[in-house]
């Protein structure tokens, strides 16, 4: 039985439509329904990732795990969306099994199991917390899409609600709220539709999905590319070699030259190198006078590494390094970098994110902190990963440049290389499975990028859904309390 709302008879005014609001949150469904929401829920939720015109559809997906957390059954409702977040999951990140074998499939359940979580915090605020439970849903979903984020051991962010609109909403959407707020935003909506009637619902739904295709139209048209502020050009080149010889590398570094022989940078991919730069490739940049951002390994006591991403200037010095901050779990990744800093390039203050490390906001917020006016990201994505891997994780770099405002040159192994300006707008990439194939444009390296409102707005919500657990946990074992408490004194 559902815990009733109580009689509206005698309720202020101010609260009736509070109450309103919230009994319409509150209907059960059976379990055939839960599992055609389920069902919906796994549809929008690839249609969202697959199509870039379909993105809206990521509302669809958080409305379906809405209606799983309506189910009568506390247990329905967890195993039925941990089954949807494995569906959704799984074929996404299909990789996982070309990386682990049959291990991957207790990662995807990992990552599901956040889902379910999700869905059973929203029932029991349902029920236990009736009045407050639609506005708490954008907070629990925030406050838990940033804890398997950012913050625990196997902290992953790929699948977000926030990347399903790189390079779709406008950029001054992600600038403002951030990805953790972009999926606020879009929670708040499914509750919307959740709580209205199925005419206004549906009306509102058109008008979603107007305005993120208003939004595609004009990121695609470059509406919103427009630099606003004086910028430094930076002529920049690189080329996707993934685990090349000594030799290749000099080879392919005289090809790209002659491509871009005005670049003034070039780049090469995380671990181009598993060891320390070659004396050969520092007399190439000295002979041609070039600067060269390359991936290697920095020795660490003990015979461990910090895996690398080095600037060799033209004098064929090593005169900038920064290590990667958070090598990736179960990987002979090295170790984590002990600080992170800038490089003061003769174009302005230039930040080195090692592959990954881009997927964490609290990595590239600390160069944005620090003054960053481009980001460089050397990137190993193997080949036999497959495409899909590579698609998902060219997501994150547009986001990070709409979200911060600055560009960003992304150079990976096997593809997907990009340049990004400050919008979040792709101005050009080579693809995958690319080999030998390379990339030249201007970056602009102007104002240092600012940090969106959800870099506060998340950790809030983390605390605040810690807090609802909390208070959820505390109702229970004060129930189960008073609940020996008459059992005894029914017995004597």
């Amino acid at each position: 039985m559902e815990a009733p709302l109580g009689d509206q008879a005698g309720i202020p005014e101010r609260v009736r439509l509070l109450v309103k609001v919230s009994s319409r949150f509150a209907r059960a469904i059976s379990v055939p329904h839960g599992l055609m929401y389920a069902a919906g829920a796994v549809v929008a939720f690839h249609l969202a990732y697959s199509l870039r015109s379909l993105s809206a559809l990521i509302v669809g997906y958080l409305f379906c795990l809405l209606q799983l957390a309506r189910l009568r059954s506390g247990r329905a409702a967890f195993y039925i969306a941990l089954a949807a977040g494995f569906l959704s999951a799984g074929p996404q990140l299909y990789c996982f099994w070309s990386i682990f074998g049959p291990p991957a499939i207790v990662v995807w359940l990992i990552l599901a199991f956040w889902i379910a979580l999700f869905a059973a915090l929203v029932r029991l605020c349902r029920l236990r917390l009736p009045l407050w439970a639609p506005f708490l849903v954008p907070v629990l979903w925030t406050g838990l899409e940033f804890f398997r984020s950012e913050l625990y051991y196997l902290r992953f962010s790929w699948l977000n609600v926030g990347y399903a609109f790189a390079g779709v909403l406008p950029s001054p959407i992600f600038h403002a709220l951030g990805m953790y707020g972009v999926g606020f935003g879009v929670a708040a909506i499914a509750v919307a539709l959740s709580v209205l009637k199925p005419a206004t619902a549906a009306k509102v739904a058109v008008g979603v999905v107007a305005v993120f295709a208003a939004g595609l139209l004009l990121q695609t048209h470059g509406a919103f590319n427009r630099l606003t502020t004086a910028s430094k050009p930076l002529a920049v080149a690189g080329v996707q070699l993934e685990f090349p010889s000594e030799a290749e590398v000099r080879l392919e570094l005289g090809k790209l030259l002659k491509k871009a022989p005005d670049a003034q940078l070039l780049v090469l991919s995380e671990y181009t190198f598993l060891d320390t730069i070659p004396d050969s490739i520092k007399r190439w940049c000295r002979e041609h006078q070039r600067y060269l951002i390359v991936g290697g390994k920095d020795p660490a006591p003990r015979g461990d590494f910090y895996d690398t991403a080095f600037v060799v200037g033209p004098t064929g010095e090593i005169v900038f390094r920064q290590g990667k901050s958070v090598p990736i779990q179960f990987f002979k990744d090295g170790l984590p970098a002990k600080e992170q800093r800038l490089w003061e390039s003769p174009w302005g203050r230039v930040g080195l994110c090692v592959c990954y490390d881009l997927s964490y906001t609290r990595v590239t917020d600390e160069l944005v902190r620090s003054g960053a006016q481009a980001i460089i990201v050397p990137t190993m994505d193997v080949a036999d990963w497959g495409r899909r891997q590579h698609e998902l994780h060219a997501r994150v770099a547009p986001v990070r440049a709409a979200e911060y405002g600055i560009s960003i040159f992304r150079l990976a192994s096997s593809g997907i290389s990009q340049q990004i300006d400050r919008s979040g707008h792709e101005v050009a990439r080579a693809s995958f499975s690319g080999q030998g194939e390379m990339l030249a444009g201007e970056m602009q390296v102007g104002k240092a990028g600012s940090r969106p409102l959800d870099r506060w707005l998340a950790p809030i919500c983390a605390w605040a859904t810690a807090g609802v657990c909390l208070w959820l946990v505390s109702i229970k074992c004060l129930r189960r309390q008073k609940l020996s408490v008459v059992t005894l004194i029914l017995c004597h």
